[in-house]
């Protein structure tokens, strides 16, 4: 593997940190590693587990002379985390993240670096409902795909050095120059579906003519994945939902004019309706799988990891 950066400084040590550092120790893609969370706790595991060469006790000890920063911190700290790094910064350093919103972090982060430092924004779109500094894993961005979401400024130079690590990582790149469509493919493919998975568990725990016992004992696949996908981080998700709040709301509206059609369907016995949507829809799920995006196997192929 070509070496990128000598230095990377990941701020925020959660599942993504993790697992970017685990990564690019596999295919000793840089010299040296920095990391820094705002928890005294999440350092010392860190610390204890060995993640990072050097975790340091302020962000902007960890950013010093890195070439590469990667803001590894729910949405809604992005600005803050921004300014208190700024003057640390190294010039013609790259400063990127991993959100899974672009507009709103573009905003937060793009007017608080200092000239001469390059943003990159990117996400990678790979995951799992465990947080925190033991949950990384060096596989996980192996086949997924990160998008980088360069600006209109962005340096080509420092867009293209960004790919490089991230396909040497493992991942699939696509570039996506509007970062609103970004937002809005993501609400699509990731951000409704969880608070859908949020709702449907809320539902079952106010049942009460269906007892917690029953749920838990009687879980099958359907509701099984709902409560997979509702475990994932709350901080994380209420930023996403607050930063990328048009896009949500535009995609849940979709869904419930779906919803209130499978209804009347129902209702009715139009049989025809259900087994044509549900003909279609299984058509999507399946080119997931050929796009190796998921697989067949049972519980989807996924292993339990972190703790």
């Amino acid at each position: 593997m070509t070496e990128t950066y000598k230095r990377v400084a990941l701020i925020g040590l959660g599942l993504i940190a993790s697992s970017m550092f685990w990564a690019m120790k596999r295919g000793n893609l840089v010299d040296e590693v920095t990391g820094y969370a705002r928890s005294a706790e999440t350092r010392a595991k860190a610390r204890e587990i060995g993640l990072c060469d050097r975790v340091c006790d302020t962000a902007k000890e960890a950013v010093e002379g890195a070439d590469l920063v990667v803001l590894c911190v729910p949405v809604g700290a992005m600005e803050a985390v921004a300014k208190e790094i700024a003057p640390a910064l190294m010039p013609g350093a790259t400063v990127t993240d991993v959100g899974s919103v672009k507009r709103a972090v573009i905003e937060a982060v793009a007017p608080n670096l200092p000239e001469g430092v390059h943003f990159v924004p990117a996400h990678p779109m790979a995951g799992t409902e465990h947080s925190g500094p033991t949950s990384g894993f060096a596989e996980l961005f192996d086949g997924k795909f990160c998008l980088i979401v360069p600006m209109q400024d962005s340096d080509p130079v420092a867009v293209e050095r960004l790919e490089v690590l991230w396909q040497d990582m493992g991942a699939q790149i696509n570039r996506m120059e509007d970062a609103a469509h970004h937002d809005l493919v993501c609400a699509v493919t990731s951000h409704a579906p969880h608070l859908i998975a949020y709702t449907m568990v809320g539902v079952a725990d106010d049942l009460r003519r269906v007892t917690d016992s029953e749920v838990i004992r009687y879980s099958a696949a359907g509701f099984r994945d709902f409560t997979r996908i509702a475990a994932s981080d709350p901080t994380m998700w209420r930023d996403v939902f607050l930063t990328n709040k048009d896009a949500t709301l535009e995609i849940l509206g979709r869904f419930t004019e779906e919803l209130f059609a499978l209804q009347r369907a129902i209702r009715t016995g139009d049989g025809d309706h259900l087994f044509d949507y549900f003909t279609r829809t299984r058509a999507i799920r399946r080119g997931i799988i050929e796009a190796g995006q998921d697989t067949d196997a049972p519980d989807f192929g996924r292993v339990k990891r972190g703790s």
